[in-house]
């Protein structure tokens, strides 16, 4: 049970004899108001004092282990988005290789397949182009397929997570079933429309609440490369 706290005298003032007092009256006082002991300096000439020292010690102590433990998780959160910065590094100087679609293609699976450790990945353009030797990844505006995904291109965000069966066949075919999480990234852009899709087996890879930066700025660079690839196209 807390104990009350004795009254004040009128003057308002407090002798340190009366504090020592009411302190020997209330030994468990520091237990209850443990917080007063990180700003008290306390003197350790011998006896009694040690034990409130060692509970000084006790707080700076653990305090210590809980910003060093913060520390830690910014040194890992920080080399994670060196790493992350390096794959898109790479994912820049793959696409700028790229010098037709078949390239593009190629060299955005291998960079996610080996950079990203990516399980399975697809493109979907909404355009009609039947002569590309590789019309899959084309899909005509008027195809009532892509219905599941015009609203991520509207809202030009990413989703992520277990992607829908329809949404998985569409995007990676015979291998709908293995994929377990998704990251559906929309290219919205004035010269294209459609969505770059990274998938895998794994079912907390590709969450609702994961961040978005990383997998829009990978919308943007592969989304310039296949407009600066499509308009080469048209012209030649």
């Amino acid at each position: 049970m807390t104990s009350k706290p004795e009254k004040l005298n009128n003057d308002m003032t407090i002798s340190s004899e009366q504090v020592e007092t009411y302190l020997r009256q209330h030994p468990e006082f520091f237990q209850q108001h443990i917080h007063l002991l990180e700003t008290m300096s306390i003197p350790h000439p011998s006896g009694e004092a040690v034990s409130l020292i060692s509970k000084q010690l006790e707080i700076f102590r653990n305090k210590h282990i809980e910003l060093e433990g913060q520390l830690t998780s910014l040194i890992d959160i920080a080399r994670e988005n060196d790493a992350v910065a390096n794959h898109m590094h790479q994912l820049t100087l793959a696409m700028l290789d790229a010098h037709t679609l078949e390239d593009l293609l190629a060299n955005l699976e291998r960079v996610l397949y080996d950079c990203f450790l990516i399980d399975f990945a697809a493109v979907r353009i909404l355009q009609d182009n039947d002569e590309s030797p590789i019309s899959n990844i084309f899909i005509s505006a008027d195809d009532k397929s892509i219905d599941d995904f015009l609203q991520i291109i509207i809202l030009n965000q990413p989703k992520c997570g277990r992607p829908t069966l329809t949404q998985a066949k569409l995007l990676f075919g015979d291998d709908a079933m293995q994929v377990k999480s998704s990251a559906i990234i929309p290219l919205a852009f004035t010269e294209l429309e459609g969505v770059l899709a990274i998938g895998s087996r794994q079912e907390d890879r590709f969450h609702p609440t994961m961040g978005h930066m990383f997998l829009t700025q990978m919308s943007e660079i592969v989304g310039t490369r296949l407009i600066s690839l499509l308009t080469q196209h048209d012209y030649e």
